[in-house]
């Protein structure tokens, strides 16, 4: 069997080499099996296929995850590989806005043709209107501690920065990358309160969009600075906007750049870059697609932002994995085992995992499964979808 792939974007190639001969790779295959994305929006509605989305990238916004979800299509991401990159990135945007670089930049390239007498001459005249801050000693604060917001909070405070940080579900696994010296607190009005520089690096969700707004904002320390190298959409623009002129918000650093940013002196843009160096991409790409071929050769989950963590190596003895995806209501296990049990073959192992949304089912079945047994089961009413796998000369 050979599986079809749509490739939509660059995907870095040490990533595209773990295919191999077993997939048929193209941008232009209309009705694949799998995809892999970076940035452009995916409707998984369009391809009748599908049965997974790999983002080579933390956020999935520009794919119907719900959509996905209800048609049993699984959807990755690949949480950490271009944490180093945005967390670099951050402290490279945060320093040449605390010392203004950017603008000294420009101001030397203006005396571009001058003597150098005449140059230096300026140079002196000029150079305590660029006087800028350190960032040591100033309070930090992080709202999202995921893979990103760690290093960010780390980062802080190996640069001599009070830290403060909130995430209402915070995984363990990043919790403890944390610095002991990073102060958790109960709530983001806490970290609002007292942020010089507010960093956001909280996933995108439609109810998140524009709560970074007037009420918030006004909590912070007059003069303070936001950077948002999370989402654009997390940010209510017009409350940004109003906060640099009031004076309350001294600057904002910002990866999504807009109509309405571009033109104010305090604002700080830079052009989607946060993931943007070979490390990130190779690694992202590296992630994404062995999450994939996983998924699409052994129906295990890892990194699904809609299905739940399932993995399982399939013993010596089994025939055919029986993947079924069902909503997460009671009787689901019992009515696929009394199904399979009753035709007569073999489970040699059952795995069930939830997410509270979705139940995921690996079944290990010794010989074949009739294709009227596959489809009995895919009419129950609660099942979104089943599939089988050969695990025996595929």
């Amino acid at each position: 069997m050979v599986y079809r792939i749509k490739l939509i974007n660059n995907i870095a190639r040490e990533g595209l080499e773990l295919l191999g001969s077993g997939y048929s790779v193209s941008a232009d295959e209309q009705d694949p099996e799998g995809i892999l994305v970076r940035s452009t929006a995916v409707n998984t509605d369009h391809y009748a296929s599908l049965l997974a989305v790999a983002r080579a990238g933390a956020g999935v916004n520009n794919i119907s995850v719900e959509k996905a979800t209800d048609k049993g299509i699984c959807v990755f991401n690949t949480p950490g590989a271009n944490a180093n990159a945005v967390a670099e990135l951050v402290f490279i945007m945060l320093g040449i806005c605390a010392r203004n670089i950017h603008l000294a930049i420009d101001f030397c390239r203006g005396l571009a043709g001058s003597t150098d007498g005449k140059i230096s001459e300026v140079v002196e005249a000029k150079k305590k209107t660029f006087r800028g801050f350190e960032l040591a000693g100033r309070t930090l604060g992080v709202l999202g501690l995921g893979k990103i917001g760690v290093r960010v909070a780390n980062g802080g405070i190996q640069r001599n920065m009070k830290v403060v940080g909130f995430d209402p579900s915070p995984a363990l696994e990043n919790i403890h990358l944390l610095s002991p010296e990073v102060n958790l607190v109960r709530s983001r009005q806490e970290v609002v309160s007292q942020a010089d520089v507010l960093t956001l690096h909280m996933p995108f969700s439609e109810k998140l969009r524009g709560s970074v707004n007037g009420g918030m904002l006004d909590g912070l320390p007059r003069g303070a600075i936001l950077v948002n190298y999370a989402r654009g959409p997390l940010v209510d623009e017009p409350a940004v906007l109003h906060a640099l002129e009031s004076g309350r918000l001294s600057s904002y650093i910002t990866d999504f750049p807009s109509a309405a940013l571009l033109s104010h002196p305090r604002v700080i843009t830079s052009p989607h870059l946060g993931a943007s160096t070979e490390e990130s991409e190779e690694q992202c790409a590296v992630m994404a697609v062995r999450e994939l071929k996983a998924y699409l050769e052994y129906g295990t989950v890892t990194h699904s932002v809609n299905f739940p963590t399932v993995e399982s190596i399939p013993s010596g003895s089994v025939h055919t994995r029986l993947i079924m995806i069902n909503r997460d209501v009671p009787g689901m296990i019992g009515f696929a085992s009394q199904r399979i049990g009753a035709s007569g073959i073999n489970i040699s192992s059952y795995l069930n995992e939830s997410n509270g949304s979705v139940g995921y089912n690996i079944i290990d079945l010794e010989s074949a499964i009739p294709t009227e047994m596959v489809n009995e089961i895919a009419a129950h009413k609660d099942v979104i979808r089943v599939r089988t796998i050969v695990m025996d000369g595929r």
